[in-house]
């Protein structure tokens, strides 16, 4: 069985997916604003290897878990159904298929305790 890791096209597609997700973000004006002084690349890279080690990829995440990375910042319920909307497009503009977004989709809804405070 090949994991989700292989199953979105590895290190280069996560890549690629990821560097989506983060520009849908960026033009979301539910979202933009958290990523005002925010360093693209950084984000990028880190939304990206964050993803590959959760879908089974190789341990390369080295940033915060999911509460340390959102504590304080006052993430509403909406806002989070925002970055999953964005997510849903990415994975659609990159031709995942149903059964991966739905893993992708569970997964990231997983982490909905981590992420939403208010």
């Amino acid at each position: 069985m090949t994991t989700l890791y292989e199953r979105l096209g590895g290190t280069d597609g996560i890549t690629t997916l990821a560097s989506d997700l983060v520009d849908l973000h960026v033009a979301n004006p539910r979202i933009a604003p958290r990523y005002a002084q925010s360093d693209l690349a950084k984000v990028k890279h880190a939304a990206a290897t964050f993803f590959i080690q959760a879908s089974g990829g190789p341990n390369v995440y080295e940033g915060k878990d999911m509460l340390a990375a959102h504590k304080g910042m006052n993430i509403d319920n909406d806002e989070f159904v925002a970055v999953l909307d964005d997510a849903l497009e990415a994975l659609d503009k990159n031709a995942i298929g149903q059964r991966e977004k739905e893993e992708v989709l569970a997964f990231l809804y997983s982490l909905k305790s981590d992420v939403v405070h208010v």
